[in-house]
C-alpha cells in the first residue's frame, strides 16, 4: 500500500501539517535547521526546499515551518506531492530516525523525561498524566507536541515543539487552557504554566 499524504493547516500560520495514511514513526523528532538533520534522509530532502525553516515528525505526520517570504497557498501542493513521492520511493526506516537527546541545561534530576530512572513527586506524576491524557491529543492534532520539562515552586515548565513552537496562540493556550486545567485538577500548588 502506497503512502498517501494530505495537507492540513494548523493554528500556527507558518506551519502546515502533512498527514500520512501510514505511521511514519513511533517517536517524534524536531529538526530546526538543515545542519541538524543527522543525515536523516527525508529531513535532508525536505530541507533542500529553500523556504523550509524547521521540520517536526510525529507518528503519522510531518509538520513543516516555512519562512515568511512565501505563502502556503503557493507551495502546499508541491510539498505534499514531494513528500508523497519521496516516501513511496524511500519509506522511513526506524533505524534512520535520530534519537532524541535532552536539550535541558537543568540538572538531570530536574529534567522530566520518561526514559530516565528518576523518582518523581506525586504532583509531577499527576501533572504529566494530565498533560498526556487531556492536552497532548489536542496539541498533536494541531501538529505539535507538549512535554513536561519541570515543576518547581509552583511553576510548570513545558517544552513545546512542532507547530506549537512560535505559534501566536500558544501563550493564550498555555494560560487559558493548560494552566486553568492544571489548576482545576491539581489545585493551588500550580501558580503558572510557562514554555521553555
Amino acid at each position: 500500500m502506497n503512502y498517501t499524504i494530505y495537507a492540513e493547516s494548523t493554528p500556527n500560520p507558518s506551519v502546515m501539517k502533512f498527514v500520512s495514511n501510514k505511521i511514519l514513526t513511533h517517536s517524534s523528532i524536531e529538526i530546526n535547521s538543515s545542519e541538524n538533520t543527522n543525515n536523516f534522509p527525508i529531513a535532508d530532502a525536505i530541507f533542500q526546499m529553500p523556504f523550509v525553516k524547521s521540520i517536526f515528525i510525529n507518528s503519522n505526520y510531518i509538520a513543516i515551518t516555512k519562512t515568511e517570504n512565501v505563502q502556503w497557498e503557493e507551495i502546499a501542493i508541491n510539498v505534499r506531492n514531494f513528500i508523497s513521492e519521496y516516501l513511496n520511493k524511500n519509506p522511513i526506516q526506524t533505524e534512520d530516525i535520530p534519537q532524541k537527546e535532552p536539550v535541558s541545561n537543568m540538572p538531570q534530576d530536574e529534567f522530566l523525561d520518561p526514559s530516565t530512572k528518576i523518582s518523581y513527586t506525586d504532583e509531577e506524576i499527576a501533572i504529566s498524566d494530565i498533560l498526556e491524557e487531556y492536552i497532548r491529543p489536542a496539541v498533536e492534532s494541531d501538529g505539535g507536541e507538549i512535554t513536561l520539562h519541570s515543576f518547581k515552586n509552583g511553576i510548570v515548565t513545558v517544552n513545546l515543539s512542532g507547530a506549537c513552537s512560535g505559534c501566536p496562540s500558544s501563550t493564550i493556550t498555555l494560560k487559558q487552557g493548560i494552566e486553568s486545567l492544571l489548576k482545576q485538577k491539581i489545585g493551588d500548588s500550580i501558580k503558572e504554566v510557562v514554555a521553555k
